[in-house]
This record gives C-alpha cells, sequence and structure tokens, in this order.
C-alpha cells in the first residue's frame, strides 16, 4: 500500500510530532509487523508511516471518538462539521456543552467529535485543553478563516482507517501494548517530563502525568526491550529522563518550543530520542 501524502492529523496536539517528524522517522525500524503507539495524540508519527496493522491508543476518549468517527461515521461528520460558525458567542456555547454532563453524554458520537473538531479549528492556538474537570477550556482564537472542514485530509484518513487494521483503544499506556508480540515496534511519546516547574502542560487529559507515570513508563520499556520488542521513545531532555534511560541509545534532537506564550522563551529546546535499537 503505498502512502497518501494527503493522510496528515486532523487535529492540532500538545506536543505534536510534525516539527520533530524527519529526526524521528531516520530512527524508525525498516520493517516489523504491527506499529503501536500508546500516547497517539495528533497522530503525525503514525499518519506519515501508514502501517497495515497498528494498535493505536490515547487516554483521551474525545480524541479517540474523533478518530473512530472519522472511520465509521465520515459523511455525517462532514456535513455536521458544515454547521459550525467562526463566531465568539457560538464557539462557547459549543465549548460549554461539556459542562452539563448529563446533556452532554446524550450528544451522538459524531456530534461530540464535530464538537472537538470545530473547537480545535477555532479556539487560541488551535490547541486541546481541559480543566481539572476534564471541561475544555481554550479560548476562542478570532482567525479570519479557520480550516473548519479539511474534508480532503479528513476523506485521506478516513480511507487509510478503513483500508488498514488498525485497533483503536482508550486507556492506560500499559493495556496499550498487552498481548504485543516480538518483532513489533512501539513509538513513545508520552506527556514530557517538564523542563521547569512552570513549563509542566499536561493539559489534555484531566489526570496528570507525573515522574512515577514515567518511572513506570520506563520499566515497560524495561519488559518490552526482554521481550524482543523494539521501542522509540520521545521526551524532554531533563536530567532525570537522561539518567532513567541511561542504558538505552539516546540521541539528542533540537526542537522548537512553540506553546510559550512569550516570544522570548520561544527558541530551540533539547529533547531526546531513546531506542534499545542500533
Amino acid at each position: 500500500m503505498k502512502n497518501n501524502p494527503l493522510v496528515a492529523p486532523v487535529v492540532k496536539w500538545v506536543g505534536g510530532k510534525r516539527q520533530l517528524l524527519q529526526d524521528i522517522l531516520k530512527h524508525i525500524p525498516d520493517k516489523f509487523p504491527t506499529y503501536y503507539e500508546p500516547f497517539l495524540g495528533g497522530g503525525a508519527v503514525l499518519f506519515h508511516l501508514q502501517p497495515n496493522r497498528a494498535v493505536v491508543n490515547d487516554i483521551n476518549e474525545e480524541l479517540i471518538n474523533v478518530y473512530t468517527v472519522i472511520r465509521d461515521n465520515l459523511e455525517e461528520l462532514i456535513e455536521d462539521l458544515k454547521e459550525h460558525k467562526n463566531e465568539a458567542e457560538y464557539f462557547y456555547e459549543i465549548r460549554e456543552l461539556d459542562r452539563d454532563k448529563k446533556k452532554y453524554n446524550q450528544l451522538s458520537n459524531v456530534k461530540r467529535a464535530s464538537r472537538i473538531i470545530y473547537l480545535n479549528k477555532t479556539c487560541y492556538n488551535g490547541l486541546f485543553r481541559v480543566n481539572q474537570q476534564g471541561e475544555f477550556n481554550a479560548p476562542f482564537g478570532r482567525y479570519k478563516n479557520p480550516n473548519i472542514v479539511n474534508e480532503t485530509t479528513l476523506r485521506a484518513v478516513s480511507n487509510y482507517f478503513n483500508k488498514a487494521k488498525i485497533t483503536f483503544k482508550c486507556g492506560d499506556f500499559e493495556e496499550a501494548v498487552s498481548g504485543i508480540r516480538k518483532g513489533s515496534f512501539v513509538y513513545f511519546d508520552p506527556p514530557y517530563d517538564p523542563v521547569s516547574d512552570s513549563a509542566n502542560f499536561t493539559g489534555y487529559d484531566k489526570g496528570g502525568f507525573d515522574r512515577e507515570e514515567q518511572i513506570r513508563l520506563k520499566k515497560l520499556c524495561d519488559k518490552l526491550d526482554a521481550k524482543g520488542v523494539k521501542f522509540l521513545l520521545s521526551n524532554s531532555a531533563t536530567e532525570f529522563i537522561l539518567e532513567l534511560y541511561k542504558d538505552y541509545n539516546i540521541t539528542i534532537v533540537q526542537a522548537n518550543r512553540a506553546i510559550n506564550s512569550r516570544g522570548d522563551k520561544r527558541g530551540k529546546v533539547d529533547e531526546v530520542l531513546v531506542k534499545n535499537y542500533e
């Protein structure tokens, strides 16, 4: 199956991997029967590789719902997206829908997916962000012509999802690789270890991802390594992460930091790619 260049991320996600993609691709093994990605997010790596068999997971239910709706209910989704308006008052009405959980749970999967894509395209900085209660809380972005209905990309992604054998999971990262076999390949893109106390952005799920979780992930990597599974992991190049993975093959790469609101704080930042193979 030849890769389709139109298959690309449909939502902008914190820690999205588009800008690091070229560095990551240099480290992907040539062959593997099944691709696993336990922290899917915007899916830049999955969409570039377009493997025939994949098991992908994210803890964010809204995100996984978006992907399954693109796969199963594309036409309805496109029609619903066309109904949205790029206006502040309307934006806040749609944003508020998840404040009433009972009412929100009555929305169809298509309506929920349409809402998330709409908010993602029209909110400030185009990022998915929730508060402690799991409610979407990014403000209106005031863009002139946001591409709310990116039909070309949606159709290409839906086509890929329907042609390939992809299992979507929504849960813990360990559960995402249960039953994995020797020879498979896993790409881990967890919430990054914060470079500073103020840089701790894990606002795309109401849970959190602290250092205990980072250690649990490292132990999972050890188990996979012992099983003969290849893994590649990206994270920030903090002393903690460098020490944690010191027994593995570490490459330092540079990424542009874009989510800082202060312009002088945006710039190159060191990140690591960790793998258990040459």
